[in-house]
């Protein structure tokens, strides 16, 4: 029998804010694709729009189901996105260096994507049923085997970019589970002293990546250029911007990739300084609402499983946002909702179609 609560607990906060940052995606997606509009720039255009519409059907269709059911699925989950990074290896396209796609029925997807979530899944659901009040490093030899296993697969593609997050929203679940202050600095002064050694395992663009970050003058026409151009974009917006359709970096190619990695600096170029405070507020307001339903959820699968969901958005954010304007070096980290392309849209939608569920059941005692 439905319960007319879920109606009465409906999160139209969540709705409208999801809402929002589509549309001024959308608008400035059409502005980046403008200049290409006859070569591929509508096909681009038309896709992201199929690709939102796709991805809010998921987040419905997630809404419709108790979150609970999600946690008894977890370990299955978990297990499939397993096998699409082992599938990509196998048989994945290769884009841009990395073997990170797999083509289905003329579908193109990346798993790496997906491994986000399913990740978040299953620490939720591994924290969820342990009694401790703080851990310590011999508490989480099995969260970090859970996180080394995609870590590994997606460094095998090379996707650093992926693996970096993975890292990172793995780290931001478990600090938030009270980790015992002297284990982390154990783990610091253990693997800091192995980061110079990592330099040599980096592939040949991967290490041209941090030299053009810490000087991108020594090759400006070279590697240096996407971050020189995204620079220009963002601080020739000034306040108020050049206007819309307006960017000359966009409308005159210099800026490169600017529908997907630097589908900010179009913005800050177009609208200014004004226009992207506007979308950076609306991406705080969106992780400060999914704090407070991790904050009022009524079980610790809830909780975490929103702080995992928020952090994936929270450090997208920073780092896209941070690469942009020359404080990260390039790692092809996309911006959510923002940066075109169909696997991070429909990924992050699952994520916010659970943030959903644990919104509107949050009257429901376990």
């Amino acid at each position: 029998m439905f319960d007319r609560r879920l109606i009465q607990n409906f999160d139209w906060v969540l709705v409208l804010l999801l809402l929002l940052i589509t549309a001024v995606s959308l608008i400035n997606l059409y502005s980046a694709t403008y200049p290409i509009w006859d070569a591929g720039g509508r096909n681009i255009f038309l896709k992201q729009i199929y690709w939102f519409l796709i991805g809010f059907a998921f987040f419905f269709i997630i809404v419709l189901f108790d979150y609970h059911i999600i946690e008894r699925m977890a370990y299955p989950i978990y297990i499939l996105s397993l096998g699409l990074l082992v599938v990509v290896l196998i048989i994945g396209k290769v884009f841009s260096g990395s073997q990170s796609w797999i083509s289905l029925g003329g579908i193109t997807f990346q798993p790496s994507e997906f491994s986000k979530v399913a990740l978040v899944i299953i620490l939720s659901k591994y924290f969820a049923g342990q009694e401790y009040t703080e851990y310590r490093l011999r508490d989480l030899w099995r969260p970090f085997l859970l996180v080394a296993i995609p870590f590994l697969l997606i460094i095998k593609q090379p996707d650093l970019g992926t693996a970096l997050m993975l890292f990172i929203i793995s780290s931001s679940i478990i600090i938030f589970m009270k980790v015992n202050w002297r284990s982390l600095l154990i783990v610091f002064f253990m693997t800091a002293p192995v980061i110079p050694f990592i330099w040599f395992t980096l592939k040949d663009y991967q290490q041209k990546r941090i030299l053009t970050f810490i000087n991108p003058e020594n090759d400006p026409l070279g590697s240096g250029y996407n971050i020189i151009q995204s620079m220009i974009a963002v601080g020739s917006g000034f306040l108020w911007g050049k206007g819309y359709l307006k960017g000359t970096q966009t409308r005159l190619h210099f800026l490169p990739e600017q529908h997907s990695d630097f589908a900010f600096s179009v913005l800050a170029e177009e609208w200014g300084f004004a226009g992207s405070f506007s979308l950076i507020l609306l991406y705080l307001i969106l992780i400060l609402w999914g704090l407070n339903i991790a904050k009022n959820s009524k079980d610790m699968f809830g909780s975490v499983l929103s702080i995992g969901i928020v952090s994936i958005v929270f450090w997208q954010l920073v780092i896209n946002i941070s690469m942009t304007i020359g404080l990260l070096p390039v790692v092809g980290i996309p911006l959510v909702f923002f940066s075109s392309g169909g696997s991070s849209i429909i990924s992050t939608m699952i994520g916010m179609g659970l943030l959903m569920s644990i919104s509107m059941r949050r009257f429901m005692f376990q």
